[in-house]
């Protein structure tokens, strides 16, 4: 059965008529906006990275913070919505800019819980990397708690992923985390 068929039964179900006129082609939209949503499963992260590894002699701290991210929730099938910050320390090799975003994305358009995603993120820049360190903070809202359930509407789930020179070393991790709350 096509995701069309099923999204037309699941209006069926609601007690809508899938062939009124607004809702004609409103099943192959919502299946077409779904295998958007969730196209991080046909993306292969080492095509992504496509060795974009530069070499570079410095250990500084590289942090790109505030990307922008949207995910689905794994228990509801509602998006979460929010910002990944994305910090490594460099151990010879550095990533390109636009692949620290591309591998957020890769793993937020897959249906997630943000604990999850946040350890899978960072997984990832330790793996292409080698990095000395990593960290990853992800800071969301869930529809599925404001929509439904205890409808906060202002609640803000924060995740962390800390490992290496982040973990081992407090000043280091403060540094990391008085960055992303500028």
């Amino acid at each position: 059965m096509l995701m069309e068929d099923l999204y037309r039964q699941l209006m069926i179900q609601i007690g809508e008529d899938p062939n009124r006129e607004g809702l004609r082609n409103t099943p192959r939209r919502a299946a077409r906006a779904f295998e958007f949503l969730t196209r991080g499963y046909k993306e292969d992260i080492d095509a992504i990275v496509n060795n974009a590894l530069f070499e570079a002699d410095t250990k500084e701290m590289i942090l790109v913070r505030n990307i922008e991210m949207y995910s689905m929730c794994e228990h509801h099938l509602l998006p979460f919505i929010g910002k990944c910050h994305v910090g490594y320390i460099p151990n010879r090799k550095v990533l390109g800019l636009s692949k620290v975003a591309r591998i957020v994305d890769v793993y937020a358009r897959r249906l997630q819980i943000q604990e999850k995603l946040t350890k899978e993120i960072g997984e990832a820049i330790q793996k292409y990397t080698n990095a000395l360190g990593v960290a990853v903070v992800i800071e969301a809202q869930h529809l599925c708690m404001m929509m439904r359930g205890v409808e906060k509407q202002n609640s803000v789930m924060t995740t962390s992923y800390i490992i290496g020179e982040f973990h081992e070393d407090n000043a280091t991790r403060a540094e990391f985390f008085s960055l992303i709350n500028k």
